[in-house]
């Protein structure tokens, strides 16, 4: 067995004192030179000395941990961080984390309880809650006492809770706003539920509608299921001349489903999406929706977790803009010459 290297060790290798290293791992650095630290902290990895400078860490009130846990919602099949808006939100978090000198660790779970538990295990500093649609925020903040920031969570406001949500309605109604303009008064609007994000994007798209008519499908929220689905209900979408699914990765799915048809699209239907993740730009035609700054958010959430922890935080809820993104997958038909496409 390898014997476990000491703090005497590492100094004599270096040439430094053992304060200097016991420093170094305790993060007392404003008198070692930059150079000095470098230097110890790369043996100390080298050395692997890591697990120990991880326990000193979590026993710190400042661990510099912060946690983020997905929903991992049974419509992801087991497969939640291959989700591209999940991916998407995880590498901004990323850096933007390791820009302020935190460690993120990351949790996929449906349960409550494993957050509280996360949370507690770790010695957090706070935490980040992805895709939870649920009212059990307050009691989440009785049982645990660190900060967290939630993305397009409903709840009463609370000082110590921060909702950091996108503007869904009104991406909804810039999609409706566009889509009439665009010659569209009869849109099908796409989602495996019509409740909290998705409720918000379809009202919202009614409303930007003015005239016409909206109709909603509720899709399942197995892939396998919404293919016989749709072929059961081809006829009822094809009634429509435009559908809006209230997230990419619905709408270029029903659009693969449509050209295995024969349905060209967006010549016998435009179909538009929400969030512009990566695949929007890769698919064909090329996938019209609504964009999302994940870089801004993530910027936020850090900086809501810092000031929460300060007591700093004033506002509960945040809500960032969304814009409109054109690209090929919307037509435009009848007599709206006369009107602008922005």
């Amino acid at each position: 067995m390898a014997q476990r290297v000491r703090i005497a060790d590492i100094a004599e290798e270096l040439g430094v004192s053992s304060a200097t290293v016991s420093n170094v791992i305790h993060g007392k650095t404003k008198k070692i030179s930059d150079a000095t630290v470098k230097r110890v902290q790369e043996l100390l990895e080298e050395r692997q000395y890591i697990p120990s400078m991880a326990g000193i860490l979590l026993s710190q009130n400042d661990s510099r941990i912060v946690g983020v846990v997905i929903n991992d919602h049974i419509k992801y099949e087991g497969k939640v961080l291959e989700d591209a808006f999940v991916a998407s939100a995880l590498n901004a978090l990323l850096f933007e984390l390791e820009r302020n000198d935190y460690f993120m660790m990351v949790k996929a779970t449906a349960d409550w309880n494993e957050i509280v538990r996360l949370a507690s295990m770790w010695n957090m500093d706070g935490m980040v809650l992805i895709g939870f649609c649920d009212a059990e925020y307050e009691k989440l903040r009785e049982k645990m006492h660190i900060p967290f920031v939630v993305y397009d969570g409903y709840f009463e406001n609370n000082e110590r809770i921060c909702n950091l949500t996108i503007d869904n309605f009104d991406g909804g109604r810039q999609v409706g706003d566009y889509l009439y303009r665009m010659g569209h008064r009869r849109v099908l609007c796409i989602s495996d539920n019509y409740v909290c994000v998705d409720k918000e994007r379809i009202d919202g798209c009614g409303a930007g509608l003015m005239e016409g008519t909206i109709d909603f499908l509720q899709v399942p929220m197995q892939k396998e299921e919404r293919q016989r689905f749709y072929k059961a209900n081809i006829q009822m979408i094809l009634r429509h001349t435009a559908a809006f699914a209230v997230s990419d990765v619905y709408a270029v799915e029903l659009m693969h489903f449509l050209q295995e048809q024969g349905i060209g699209v967006p010549e016998d239907i435009s179909v538009i999406g929400f969030d512009n993740i990566r695949l929007c730009e890769n698919s064909y035609p090329r996938l019209t929706t609504v964009g999302q700054d994940a870089s801004k958010r993530a910027y936020a959430a850090v900086q809501a977790l810092q000031n929460l922890k300060k007591g700093t935080c004033e506002m509960a809820a945040q809500i960032l803009p969304v814009r409109l993104v054109v690209r090929d997958s919307v037509k435009r038909i009848g007599s709206t010459a006369g009107d602008k496409v922005t």
